[in-house]
């Protein structure tokens, strides 16, 4: 039987099985030392044109306010009096205002606002010469020592603001460590061999290892946020191992029916292999679909986890196959070892999976419900999902940026921690009259003097509202001030009036990602299902994939609201991050659609060859059902060792993938899918015929003509 382009590919990496392996070895080689010696320019982006906050931060930038560059605040508490420590902070004041990255320095020692009313809290405003992404962590970690170089027993000295969270040191690669093991040992239990489980991880690894230097180059042309690594990691070798393992368990199963190895690695790509391909460019085409979202820094997350998938895409394919065929004579062995066993015994492979399938086709309306319920259930709190972004009050309680929060917060009150800054376009009348409407603004409590910029254009007025930055009541504040209050200001003293700083960005940015969403994910299902409709040529697979990946991906999203919104399992309150959906999805999707490729084309190369659709849906179950539940495993403990960590966003994330894959592969294609295709029956593989006739044939399945 002729080999398909994927057997023709395997057999190529097979005759050349020395050149592949140092071909790969050496471009990873080269890409990481050209890494290693540019260097990485990762940076965040969460400019967002088009909205109040950007068109404030540009102004800022545009008429020379310090406005322009983000502060951090150097905090104080001495119980006997501040007062009493201003021998010991002056000098060391003085000693950051010379200090690289800093444009100014404000005392509490010369600003009385800037004290608590019982005079033991305080706050130095340390206004840095840059937006927080454009600073070097590295300026603001010295600014951070040099100020907590002074604290004593009675002293205490913190350092707060979004530039001082991100220069605070980051724990060690825990996360990939964890996932790197709990994909070993899941291989060697799968596999009963430390050889053949060892190939899919080195596969995994080589892919990972030339996607990271590919992206820290790429970071110096495209705008790349600094989180970027430890997602594209876990992604990477979850995916990796993913990919290999669909490949090496056909390659495996070839065996068993009596191939010999360069033939059973040619039939595994030309079926499992397509089915790789196919799901890495629906993830790849999902990842891509963020940059419509038009956010730099998605943007940026969405190129990196697309070349990382493509890489491992192509490790699959080019070098999985080259080891196979160094390895193959002794995985052979291995391989007729455990049939003699398993004969020995009266088992037959899938014996389990079979079983099971049986007891879904019994009772496929009543799996059906119960599974369907469940996942709705699971996806009903995703309905009051508040999306936004982390601050520093959901930081680890250990951290300085934790403790500068909380004591302002204290001395200050809740809504000191995220001031809204509002600009006013016009002369310095009407920014007094501006500032005098917002002090007695409902949910304001208190509204800084309008304070004029470099050239007199603008003034800027900060106003503290009572409640915290992640409460719903400054949400609201924000909608009332633009909506109800800036208007009427606008027209009585002709000025522009904008609502920006942080807590508002944050807002905006969220608020677009929310309204762009239901976009993305329409563009993003159509395109897959239409893969979907060319590979099966059928209406209702395309049709049930769609629902059933949206069903996972809610139920993911509904955990993730339980978890980190509402408190559950003593996570901090606060709202989802607004990149954590857009992210989810586009990774889940792509993911989900493997194992339905996966699952079904082995069910339709049961149906072409019988005709009996509840044998197909058996045998191909039985064929699948073990692979798919121990890839899920593998990329379910490689994405739950991201809530191991305290990056609040990667456990979000983490925590989503992994309970998403868990559902898709557990619930959705070991029940719901065999009860679907048991009551569609033949009806499965239906396509009206005038469609037929004009759709192109393209196909999944490994060739069948002699």
């Amino acid at each position: 039987m002729p080999d398909g382009r994927f057997g023709a590919l395997a057999g190529w990496a097979q005759r050349h099985r020395w050149a592949a392996l140092v071909l790969w070895v050496a471009v990873v080689a080269a890409i990481t030392l050209g890494a290693s010696a540019a260097g990485s320019a990762y940076r965040n982006d969460f400019s967002l044109p088009g909205t109040d906050s950007q068109a404030a931060t540009d102004l800022f930038k545009q008429h020379g306010s310090d406005q322009a560059g983000d502060s951090v605040e150097i905090v104080f508490k001495d119980t006997a009096g501040i007062r009493s420590a201003e021998d010991r902070v002056e000098p060391m004041l003085a000693e950051v205002r010379q200090m690289a990255g800093v444009a100014d320095v404000r005392s509490p020692f010369v600003d009385a606002s800037a004290v608590s009313e019982d005079g033991t809290i305080a706050y130095a405003s340390v206004t840095l010469d840059g937006k927080t992404e454009d600073v070097p962590k590295e300026d603001v970690a010295r600014i951070i020592d040099t100020a907590r170089s002074t604290a004593t027993e009675q002293l205490q000295v913190e350092v707060g603001g979004e530039a001082a969270r991100n220069a605070e040191d980051k724990e060690g690669p825990t996360a990939e460590l964890a996932g790197i093991v709990a994909a070993s040992v899941i291989l060697v239990l799968l596999f009963g061999s430390l050889l053949a489980a060892s190939l899919p991880l080195i596969t995994a690894l080589f892919a990972v290892g030339g996607a990271i230097g590919l992206i820290a180059l790429a970071s110096h042309v495209f705008t790349v946020a600094d989180f970027t690594p430890p997602i594209l990691m876990l992604v990477g070798l979850g995916v990796g191992v993913d990919y290999a393992l669909l490949i090496f368990y056909r390659y495996r199963h070839e065996l068993l029916a009596g191939a010999r190895p360069a033939e059973a690695g040619r039939k595994a790509l030309d079926s499992a292999g397509r089915t790789v391909f196919f799901a890495g460019c629906t993830v790849i085409v999902a990842l891509l679909g963020l940059v419509a979202l038009g956010l730099g820094s998605l943007q940026g997350i969405a190129l990196a986890v697309a070349i990382t998938v493509l890489m491992t895409m192509a490790a699959s394919l080019v070098l999985l196959p080259a080891l196979l065929a160094l390895f193959g004579g002794r995985i052979q062995r291995h391989v007729r070892k455990q049939q003699a066993k398993a004969t020995k015994k009266g088992t037959a492979e899938g014996d389990g999976w079979r079983a099971m399938a049986r007891a879904v086709q019994r009772r496929p309306l009543p799996t059906l419900l119960v599974g369907v319920f469940a996942l709705l259930a699971l996806s009903a709190p995703a309905l009051g999902m508040r999306l936004g972004f982390a601050d520093s009050g959901n930081d680890p309680a250990e951290t300085t940026s934790r403790h500068a929060y909380d004591l302002l917060a204290e001395g200050f009150g809740p809504g000191f921690n995220g001031p809204l800054i509002v600009l006013v376009k016009g002369d310095q009348e009407a920014g007094k009259t501006v500032q005098e409407r917002l002090a007695t603004t409902d949910g304001v409590a208190a509204a800084s003097p309008a304070m004029p910029s470099e050239d007199g254009a603008l003034s800027t007025v900060f106003v503290y509202p009572t409640t915290s930055p992640q409460d719903e009541g400054t949400v609201d504040l924000v909608h009332h001030l633009r909506d109800d209050v800036m208007p009427s200001l606008e027209q009585a003293t002709g000025a522009e009036v904008l609502v920006g700083g942080a807590t508002a960005a944050s807002q905006d940015v969220s608020e677009t990602l929310a309204a762009r969403l239901p976009l993305f994910v329409a563009v993003v299902v159509g395109v897959s299902s239409l893969l979907l409709l060319l590979v099966f040529r059928s209406i209702w697979i395309p049709v049930k994939a769609a629902v059933l990946n949206l069903l996972s991906i809610s139920a993911a999203l509904g955990v993730i609201t339980l978890v980190f919104q509402h408190g559950w399992f003593g996570a901090q309150p606060g709202p989802v991050e607004a990149f954590i959906p857009a992210l989810i999805f586009a990774i889940v999707f792509g993911l989900s659609m493997d194992y339905e490729v996966f699952l079904v084309s082995r069910i339709h190369e049961e149906w072409s060859r019988t005709q009996d659709h509840s044998q197909s849906v058996r045998e191909g179950l039985a064929s699948t059902g073990k692979v798919i539940t121990a890839a899920a495993a593998i990329m379910m403990f490689v994405f739950g060792a991201f809530v191991l960590g305290s990056d609040r966003m990667l456990q979000q994330f983490g925590l989503g993938l992994a309970v998403a894959i868990l559902l898709d592969a557990v619930v959705i294609r070991c029940l719901i899918v065999p009860a679907v295709m048991q009551m569609l029956g033949k009806w499965a593989w239906w396509l009206p015929a005038p469609l037929a006739r004009r759709l192109p044939k393209v196909s999944i399945d490994r060739p069948q003509h002699s």
